[in-house]
Formats: C-alpha cells, structure tokens, sequence
C-alpha cells in the first residue's frame, strides 16, 4: 500500500488517484504512531496553497489525533515556516502538506522530526508506510488541536539576517516571483510592504496564490519559468530577481541583468560573509558545485565539505560538521542559525544584504566566481544505469580520481582541466551527468566523449 507516493524524500501523489482524503487520514495515523518512538510532544502541520490541502490537511491531523497526538496547526505557511515552528514551539515533529513545485493536481506531505530533522526514505519514512498500512481508522480520536498564529515571530527570526542598515544605506530594487506559491503569502509578511525595510524595494510578480492556477511551473530550475523574472528585472532596471517554487523553500536569482546566477556562484559568494561572521567553519556543498566553490572557501578560511545531493543529506552534513551555510544546485540554502535546515526567505534576506554592502553590480560582483565552463545538468536515459556508471569507471579508471559519494565522480581537473559527476536521480529513472572544465571548448569536447556511453540525452 502507499508504494508509489512514498518517495526518497517526502511523499507525494496526484489527488485523488494516488493520494485521497482516507489516505490522508492513514498516513496521519501511521505519522502519529511513528513520532511515539520519538517522544510524546506535539506535532506541528502546515498546508500550502493548492486547493486540495485544506481537506488533506485536515484528514492528516484527523489521523494524527486518532493516534492520540496534540496537534498545532500553523495554518497556510511556506515549508520552512514548519521548520521553524517545531523549534520554536519545542515540538516532537511536523507535516507539511505540499507538493512543492509539482503541479496544482498534485499533493503531499514532507515530514520532519525533532529540531525539524527530515523524515527520509531511510531515516523513517518506510516505516511510517508500513505503520499506515497497518492503521486502525476506528480508533477514537483522543488527542487535541490547537490553532497557532506564529508571523509576527517567524518574521522575527528571519529579520535577525537582514543587514537593515546596509540596506538603508544603498537601497535595493528586487523583483520577486512568487509562482503563484506559498512565497506570494512569505514575502509579504516577512518583508512587509512598501517602507517596511528602509530601502528595500519589492516588485511583486505572480503573488496570487488564491486560484490554485499557476502561470508557470513552479519550479525555478527551469529556465522558461524564469522569463517573466528575467524581463521584469529588466524593464525596471531592478539590482535582482528572485523566484520560489511553490513551497517558498528553494530559490533562483536572476542579476540586473536578468543572466540566472547559479546556485553554486552563489553558494561560493555567500560563503565569504558566513566565513567573516564564523573564521574557520565548514561550509557544505553538493559534489555537482564548481571548483571555485571550494577554492572561495578555502580562500576565505573556511573548510569546504562536499555532501552528497538532496536536502536530507545537505542538512544532515552541515550539522555534522557545525556548518555556518551551505547551498545546493536545486536552490535550497542551508544555515547553521536556521537551525541547520534552508530557508528561501533567508537566503533572500542575505543575498539582499550582500548585494547592499557589496556597492557593485551582480553580475561585476559574480564574474570573478563563475570563472569555469559547465555543461548544466544532462538528462539521460540509460537501458541499464549501473552498467553505465561501470563504463564510467572503467573508462577513466587511470586518468584521474574516481570517488562514489553520489554516482561517479571523475576528476581530471588538475591534469587535464575537467572533472565530472554522474548519477541516478532519486526522484526519475534517469542519469545525470554534470561536467565542468576550464574552457567552454574543453567542456563541449568532454560533455560529447562521457555522453554516448550514457544513453539517449533527454531534452526538457
């Protein structure tokens, strides 16, 4: 039962087919029966914008209750908010119903556990399924409900990363792109409206999260969902913009001149001001990130950490280490003072704050950085993926470093100038490969020798 919604991460389904309201009611029970063996706390649920999570939601908690949790619902609130809330209110867990940027048919929950560690495939989400499975929805319901309003508070934590003064002193023009998601409800009450913060300026773009319909997939990877961004930024003569998916957790930035920075320039920019604030701590990147994340940290003082891909590990390495950041190509950022979880609204806040302090261009300030050529990432689909990887392997076996900390990982980068990553989706039945070089030219020719033993490259 439930195997095709129960995903790496979290779980995820079209509703109604795969994911209905008696589903919903299951896996709140099998949630509930779960978090027994952690402690007796309450346990923290927030819902998204799409128009099935008011009754999904309300079947989870009903099946939270049947399994005699007290629950406090936070309301409609981005995924981070839930975070926040299971810290702020000492509480045992916390469900977050989305699909984050699936499209609007779609719904889920992502599941976090104490201090708003993830709940993943192998950190208890399997058993959470066979406990839902395993469910007795007569049981009478016996825990509690409470409402809780947690704005003026969340705004608070997320203010303490706001360089105001900065700000005040060289006013920033951002475009935001709320997607149609739960950011159009975040960048309001965080940042307030017009005058809140002295010299931010919001241009608000695709704020309507009422309607349930999306302008565009909400999903900030895709570079066709950034061009509404991109013109915008433009036609104001904005410093920035930034676009969330549909849970306001992940972000993508555009520069003034509406170029798409990546998430690792960004990463290796940032890094320097964690550095500054915290000399001598590690900062986590995922193994996908260009070399100069690494060589900006190590420039900085800092110790670079390369982590496996996906939000579980990410999250679960910058704790290891004591991390001050760390950032993900997929747009999640990371902070030791979020307590080691990401935040969109905080990376805006410090990407903003930077940009304030920095008196320079984007695109001037990042150019120094994004000083290496990338392929992006490379769809495949392989016949036998495992046989690939050993192709992989065997192909470059005495021409540089081979490590599997996610996929394959080959670096030439100190003997021939390019170094790539190839590894299994844990989301599609696809092979990723990344690749980076030292010349544009250099990455083409690679990217064409490592792809026919791949498969068929697939185009989005």
């Amino acid at each position: 039962m439930f195997e095709s919604i129960f995903k790496a991460y979290d779980i995820r389904g079209i509703v109604p087919e795969a994911l209905d309201e008696p589903a919903a009611e299951r896996i709140g029970a099998g949630c509930a029966a779960y978090f027994r063996t952690l402690d007796d706390g309450p346990v923290v649920v927030g819902r998204d914008m799409r128009a099935s999570s008011p009754a999904i939601a309300d079947r989870l908690i009903t099946g939270l209750r049947r399994g005699g949790r007290h629950v406090i619902d936070v309301g409609r609130v981005d995924t981070p908010f839930v975070t926040f809330a299971i810290n702020h209110l000492s509480a045992t867990a916390g469900v977050m119903v989305t699909a984050s940027h699936n499209p609007p048919q779609y719904n889920g929950f992502k599941v976090s556990g104490p201090g708003g560690s993830p709940v993943g495939r192998d950190s208890g989400l399997e058993k959470i399924r066979a406990l839902a499975a395993e469910a007795d929805l007569s049981t009478p319901i016996a825990g509690h409900i409470e409402q809780a309003d947690l704005w003026s508070a969340y705004r608070a934590h997320v203010a303490r990363m706001i360089n105001s003064a900065a700000i005040a002193r060289k006013p920033v023009t951002v475009v935001v792109d709320a997607s149609n998601g739960m950011a159009g409800t975040m960048v309001p009450k965080v940042f307030g409206g017009p005058g809140a913060i002295p010299g931010l300026n919001i241009i608000p773009i695709h704020f309507d999260n009422e309607s349930g319909v999306f302008a565009h997939e909400p999903n900030p990877l895709v570079a066709a969902n950034l061009r509404d961004l991109q013109r915008t930024v433009v036609e104001h003569s904005a410093d920035l913009g930034v676009c969330f998916d549909g849970d306001a957790d992940r972000c993508v930035v555009v520069d003034e001149r509406g170029a798409v920075v990546g998430c690792d320039i960004l990463t290796a920019w940032l890094a320097r001001e964690f550095l500054a604030r915290s000399p001598g701590s590690a900062i986590v990147y995922d193994l996908r990130s260009s070399k100069a994340v690494q060589e900006e940290v190590e420039r900085a003082g800092g110790v670079p950490v390369r982590g496996k891909v996906g939000h579980v590990f990410m999250k679960k390495s910058l704790r290891e280490h004591r991390g001050a950041f760390g950032g993900e190509l997929s747009g999640h950022f990371y902070f030791r003072d979020n307590f080691y979880a990401d935040s969109g609204a905080i990376a805006m806040a410090v990407v903003v704050s930077e940009l304030a302090r920095s008196r320079a261009p984007m695109s001037e300030i990042l150019a120094p950085i994004a000083r290496y050529a990338q392929s992006g990432e490379i769809n495949f689909e392989a016949r036998d993926k495992d046989a690939s990887l050993a192709d992989v392997r065997a192909a470059f076996a005495t021409r540089g470093s081979i490590d599997e900390l996610d996929g394959v990982t080959v670096d030439c980068f100190d003997t021939e100038g390019w170094w790539a990553n190839i590894r299994k989706s844990n989301t599609e039945p696809l092979l990723r490969l990344n690749l980076e070089a030292r010349s544009p030219e250099l990455a083409q020719r690679m990217t064409d020798e490592i792809a026919p033993m791949l498969g068929t490259r697939v185009e989005h």
